[in-house]
């Protein structure tokens, strides 16, 4: 197993050493068999503080598809959604007949506007701006354009369907069935691996890094849960071994395999995760996807394979281009050892 990915072990090594992040959580698993390393810090300003196992890292975009994917999927396996209901179905503040919660879920609603001083707006000033003042362009159903937004309305549907907001629903609906007892919105900042230093709020430590997931917390689908790399590896085994505790049913995790946009061609985006391909005869599909404060998750369900990465890569600064390069080499050699 070791030998057998070599070279992702010694690219994620590299960048820490290299000082590209300050440190690394990470979890290979193939069939049985997991590799796990945490190394480096995780803090390196104004002090250095070794990376400890079991440290909370904040998720940022992996939010969207642990905590918002399985709850929109439950609501549509329990047949109070469906794909291609309109969005004003549920949302009537929105100006738009056509775009439907498909485009919303596969980033094809084409979701543009500008919300002047946004981060400086409270929870109900920027929920009722985000409803009125963004709006759907001419480019709905025509390509993928990927926002945050589609997120937050999505966990808005959810919170006007269920009567809750959407990280209380994602906490006790998916984290609590399945165990995962260290995943939170609402973490102890000791517990958790800093994230950058801003000139307004400091050092950032048990507080979603997202501005609009720090305004909006319990309201906010698209950022602002924490977790382990032990969690993770759960939920990521879960999820393609047992459909996550059989919650849901072999059709809905399919959704989440196939292209669901209504795009011409493979536009590789299921429900809520980017698909990639695997390097094999048939060429099956692979779940993944990243978040912006260095996290990242690839799963394999034919082969019962899975990567996940935690990193706190905008520490001190989210200026990091370097961290980008390392991402995407990272991948493509994961993705091509596991196949071998």
């Amino acid at each position: 197993m070791d030998t057998k990915y070599f070279q992702t072990v010694k690219l994620l090594d590299q960048m820490v050493t290299s000082g590209t992040v300050p440190g690394v959580s990470y979890a290979i698993f193939d069939g049985s068999t997991t590799i796990k390393k945490v190394e480096g810090f995780s803090e390196i300003t104004p002090q250095k503080i070794k990376l400890r196992d079991g440290m909370q890292y904040d998720l940022a975009s992996l939010t969207k598809v642990i905590g918002t994917v399985p709850i929109i999927a439950l609501l549509i396996q329990s047949g109070a959604l469906r794909l291609d209901d309109p969005v004003k179905k549920f949302l009537p503040e929105i100006d738009n007949q056509e775009v439907k919660v498909r485009n919303l879920i596969t980033h094809t609603a084409a979701i543009e506007g500008y919300i002047p001083h946004r981060n400086e707006l409270g929870p109900h000033q920027l929920l009722e701006n985000l409803l009125t003042m963004e709006h759907i362009g001419i480019n709905l159903n025509k390509n993928i354009l990927y926002t945050d937004i589609g997120f937050i309305y999505l966990g808005l549907i959810a919170e006007r369907i269920w009567g809750q907001p959407i990280q209380v629903l994602s906490q006790r609906h998916i984290f609590k069935p399945l165990g995962m007892v260290r995943t939170t919105y609402t973490p102890h900042w000791q517990d958790c691996v800093p994230t950058e230093i801003q000139p307004k709020r400091g050092l950032i430590r048990g507080n979603v890094h997202d501005p609009k997931g720090y305004i909006l917390q319990r309201h906010c689908g698209s950022a602002g849960l924490f977790s382990t790399l032990d969690d993770l590896t759960k939920y990521g085994r879960s999820l393609i071994e047992n459909n996550l505790n059989d919650l849901f049913t072999d059709q809905t995790i399919r959704m989440m395999f196939e292209d669901q946009t209504l795009l011409d061609g493979v536009h590789n985006r299921g429900l809520g995760w980017k698909l990639l391909h695997a390097h094999t005869k048939d060429h099956h599909t692979v779940i993944s996807h990243t978040g912006f404060t260095g996290t990242w998750i690839i799963l394999d369900r034919n082969n019962d394979q899975g990567m996940i990465v935690l990193s706190n890569r905008v520490h001190p600064t989210a200026k990091n281009d370097e961290y980008l390069n390392y991402r995407g080499k990272i991948m493509a050699t994961y993705m091509d050892e596991k196949d071998k």
